[in-house]
């Protein structure tokens, strides 16, 4: 059974945060920044594999560079580009303050995702973040939870982040490289291939994570939603296989 994460006061959304006064606000930021997009970061990330694992077992992906081959795909075409740009409306929609915008592209990103085994993950993640936000900021907990239930991982990540001030191409970097680093872990231990050759993977996909950040960007402020495709079919084949694959390590 899901837990309610709806809060018990009113919600008040806001962009404000004490900025520490030993430090100054860019460095504040910046590590607000590697916090969110740190792979200890508790929201259960590492046990899932988006489908990376059943690549490995039906033999698709061998290698490294068969890891950076499919990871650059999702980025030019695939689901993470498309729930990226969510994120950011749902970012604009919490600075303006627009409750419904927020439910939308909440119920928005739960459509996205293909199967059930991806959309669980997205919940599971979204209702970790809120969680630990609330232990972070006990008298702030409104700022994340935003009276969602189920909650994505995005909207949450786009509350926190607009309560720590990131800029959005601070938060678009900060959820792609997580997302990233996720994934290449994923392969690290699935492939399996050494840790060097996954520092090298990420390294690798900077050019990628730098262009899909500005079309990213573009995506989200266009006057028409024309560019919103996705070729995610290879994606949710896989997924649809680990969810009755024999042997898994990562979560289903």
């Amino acid at each position: 059974m899901q837990r309610s994460i709806a809060p018990t006061m009113p919600i008040t959304i806001t962009t404000t945060t004490p900025i520490p006064t030993t430090m100054s606000e860019p460095l504040s930021r910046s590590l607000a920044l590697l916090q969110l997009a740190s792979p200890a970061l508790p929201v259960g990330a590492f046990s899932y594999s988006e489908a990376i694992e059943t690549l490995v077992d039906k033999g698709r992906v061998r290698s490294a560079a068969d890891l950076t081959d499919w990871l650059r795909q999702e980025l030019r075409v695939g689901s993470i580009r498309l729930e990226a740009a969510a994120l950011l409306k749902a970012r604009q929609a919490i600075e303006q303050g627009d409750r419904d915008s927020i439910h939308h592209w909440n119920q928005w990103i739960s459509a996205l995702r293909e199967t059930e085994e991806l959309r669980l993950q997205s919940w599971q993640m979204g209702r970790s973040l809120v969680t630990l936000a609330k232990d972070l900021n006990p008298t702030d907990a409104a700022l994340v939870a935003l009276n969602l239930q189920p909650v994505n991982y995005a909207i949450a990540f786009a509350s926190l982040a607009a309560h720590w001030q990131l800029s959005h191409a601070e938060m678009l970097t900060a959820y792609l490289q997580s997302w990233a680093s996720n994934l290449v872990s994923a392969g690290v231990r699935s492939i399996p291939i050494g840790q060097t050759q996954g520092q090298q993977t990420l390294l690798n996909l900077w050019p990628d994570l730098t262009a899909a950040i500005a079309e990213i960007q573009q995506l989200a402020t266009a006057d028409t939603d024309d560019d919103w495709f996705v070729c995610g079919w290879g994606l949710s084949i896989a997924s649809m296989i680990h969810e009755t694959q024999y042997s898994r390590l990562f979560r289903s």
